[in-house]
């Protein structure tokens, strides 16, 4: 059992000051607010403590495209073909070490759970390795060497397009049909720390008739089942053409809509496919970081909320690990796309990034710092130039719009310290890792 004596915490009914939280067996085991002098032996946090974030949509490599993509011109297909060339260059062993220091990097941003939705299975000829999911494994133990947790959304991937072949660096992605991804999925299995969730990558990389496979796993297991859906205006003319229904409808016909179901993306929507995302009780998984990245547009986050839609968020393509900035996007993005102000409560943003992020992945006992609650706990200083002066009963405020990953201080997962001001305390060196894994892999 430990205690935490915290200056600020935002729990459901909002800020409450001088609070001690009891830890046991990675759960909180009580929550005492009102409590202006620390308990003997109380470990104490300064600033606001929050619910660990859930980030929850990642693509782990695309870290090594970081500030060689973003300058010049082109379009999300262009951007595709760097993204190919840096997969091409992975194997197990270096994707571990990749992923461990981008995993390390997330934990020093607060987040204490990723979703990484993984599609780089097999060797660059297309072969299995002598392990057929060796690429993920080296995943799920990257996340465990950084201490977070991680749902592995292994995603099913097998068309260059709709009716097209894969070709190039998407052979390592295909599982030749459904069947077959499914069985090797199957080998893979939850513990404390891990989920293995299912994925298809979008409606032009799976034909719509293989779809209610993989739909029937993940309800088999009870898992989340995600896809990229209506990222670009292309795919939605290219799924009305080929099926005559966009990517939602085609979801739908497979039967794939339902709670557990989450469309990320979802940036180019009809009215009546927002009807059927909130009607199903299916969620979105917004990235606006990268969807301003590569110019994909702004989704229409106000409607989607208006439905019912529960909202996620997630970093994508890691042009930037901040969920403070995923957070106050889904507002300022919606202000400057209808010129109005106040769609999105502080507490509905910090949502987005905490409980239902955490239940998008599958992590139903996280995101609140709550009596029972997984003990996922993340602070942040008040005292940097981008917060000092904060008004108490106004933290949260202050945190979501003007805080940054910099201003993490101390990160808990199950109990256990991973971050301590400010420092990775099982990664040694991230910034250096950071620099050698990426090294290893571009010219």
């Amino acid at each position: 059992m430990s205690l935490l004596w915290c200056e600020l915490v935002h729990t459901r009914t909002g800020i409450e000051r001088d609070v001690v939280l009891e830890v046991r067996d990675g759960r909180i085991a009580d929550v005492r607010p009102d409590t202006p002098v620390p308990p003997p032996g109380a470990e104490v946090r300064r600033g606001l403590t929050l619910p660990g974030f859930a980030n929850a949509h990642s693509h782990a490599f695309h870290r090594v495209l970081r500030g060689r993509t973003q300058a010049g011109s082109g379009t999300f297909w262009t951007w595709r073909e760097m993204m190919y060339s840096a997969a091409a260059r992975l194997d197990p062993d270096t994707y571990l070490a990749l992923a461990r220091a981008v995993y390390a990097e997330m934990a020093l941003a607060g987040i204490t759970s990723v979703g990484e939705f993984h599609y780089l299975h097999h060797a660059p000829d297309g072969k299995a390795y002598a392990d057929p999911n060796a690429m993920g494994l080296a995943l799920i133990e990257a996340a465990r060497q950084a201490g977070i947790r991680i749902t592995l959304l292994d995603t099913c991937y097998l068309t260059g397009g709709i009716g097209q072949p894969l070709t190039g660096t998407q052979l390592r992605f295909d599982d030749r049909d459904a069947e077959t991804w499914a069985a090797r999925v199957d080998a893979l299995k939850d513990d404390e720390q891990v989920r293995i969730g299912a994925a298809v990558h979008s409606v032009r990389a799976v034909p719509a008739a293989q779809i209610p496979v993989v739909a029937s796993w993940a309800a088999g297991r009870g898992a989340p089942l995600h896809a990229h859906v209506s990222e670009q205006p292309a795919e939605n003319a290219s799924s009305v053409e080929a099926y005559g229904a966009t990517p939602v409808g085609v979801f739908a016909d497979a039967g794939a809509l339902d709670r557990r179901f989450i469309a990320v993306h979802a940036t180019h929507l009809t009215d009546r496919d927002i009807a059927a995302l909130g009607g199903s009780g299916a969620g979105v998984c917004l990235c606006p970081t990268t969807e301003r990245d590569l110019a994909d547009g702004i989704g229409p986050a106000g409607e989607l909320a208006r439905a019912g839609v529960p909202l996620s968020l997630g970093t994508d393509s890691q042009a930037v690990i901040d969920m403070f900035e995923e957070a106050r996007a889904v507002e300022l993005d919606e202000r400057l796309r209808t010129g109005t102000r106040g769609h999105f409560t502080t507490a509905a943003l910090l949502s987005h990034a905490t409980v239902l992020g955490q239940a998008a992945l599958g992590w139903h006992d996280a995101g609140r710092i709550e009596k029972g609650g997984l003990a996922d706990l993340v602070t942040v200083g008040l005292d940097s130039v981008r917060l000092a002066g904060t008004v108490p009963r106004l933290a949260a405020e202050s945190a979501v719009f003007a805080a940054t990953g910099a201003d993490v201080t101390h990160v808990m997962v199950a109990g256990r310290t991973i971050v301590e001001d400010g420092r990775h305390t099982l990664v040694d060196d991230v910034p250096r890792e950071l620099a050698a894994s990426i090294g290893a892999l571009v010219e």
